[in-house]
């Protein structure tokens, strides 16, 4: 099977991620086989590591597929890697602004042309303290529901062990297994055709993350907790929530 071309800037990402992720952790990757040869798919994956990222695009990447991120515009500010992002086909995400829907259209246009799109749909590293996926935004859903690709769902386990952002730890050594792992497509068939609402921008998120948790659980070889983690208002968890409380599956 023929490389899908990424260009001058791909090679460049490659040349950086490669030896990164074998200097950061040993990798492992399960799943390729579910990621279609060619053509568009959409890949929702956990969050639990800023290095979640170079992780995800090896796993495409070694599937010869090139893996266009939606990513935080402000990643694009950074000298040379915002050159990086932009020349490698990335996608910008303009949060809570009129440039939003841009960034579901550029979306959109790219599983239309044939491209893997990559999003984590928590849209941050989870807060949840045992590493689950926690409470999601619905973005992914309204870019599967807006075209006909399959959406894969991945996990990371062992990021976090290497560099834990929120208690400021990084440890590459000793070198931790990375496990990337994805599933089977999602099937859709239930919400094709039927008006994008709110309601069903939820339903499509939960059965989204709940795959991704129920992939995780293979992965960590534990059972995972019902419901998804979900901070207060304000960004904090209530002191006085219990763990049942804390995890939300309800709407948004």
């Amino acid at each position: 099977m023929a490389r899908e071309k990424g260009g001058f800037w791909v090679g460049v990402a490659a040349a950086v991620f490669y030896p990164l992720s074998y200097l950061t952790g040993s990798p492992h990757y399960e799943g390729r086989e579910h990621l279609p040869a060619e053509g568009g798919a959409l890949v929702v994956a956990n969050h639990i590591s800023y290095l979640d990222p170079v992780y995800t695009a090896l796993w495409v990447h070694t599937a010869r597929r090139v893996p266009r991120f939606l990513a935080k515009a402000s990643l694009w500010k950074i000298p040379v890697f915002g050159k990086v992002l932009a020349g490698s086909g990335q996608i910008p995400v303009y949060r809570d602004s009129a440039d939003a829907q841009q960034s579901l259209r550029a979306g959109v246009e790219g599983l239309t042309e044939g491209k893997v799109v990559v999003i984590y749909p928590e849209g941050t590293i989870t807060r949840d303290p045992e590493g689950w996926p926690m409470h999601s935004r619905t973005g992914a859903a309204r870019l599967a529901l807006s075209s006909e690709v399959p959406v894969l769902p991945m996990v990371h386990w062992g990021t976090r062990e290497v560099y834990d952002h929120y208690n400021k730890k990084f440890r590459p050594l000793p070198r931790t297994q990375i496990t990337v792992k994805a599933g089977a497509p999602i099937d859709l068939s239930a919400y094709r055709g039927r008006p994008i609402d709110a309601t069903i921008l939820r339903e499509v998120t939960e059965l989204f993350m709940t795959r991704c948790k129920e992939l995780l659980a293979e992965v960590r070889d534990e059972t995972p907790p019902p419901g998804f983690y979900r901070r207060a208002a304000g960004g904090r968890t209530a002191e006085a929530a219990t763990p049942e409380a804390e995890r939300d599956g309800g709407p948004a």
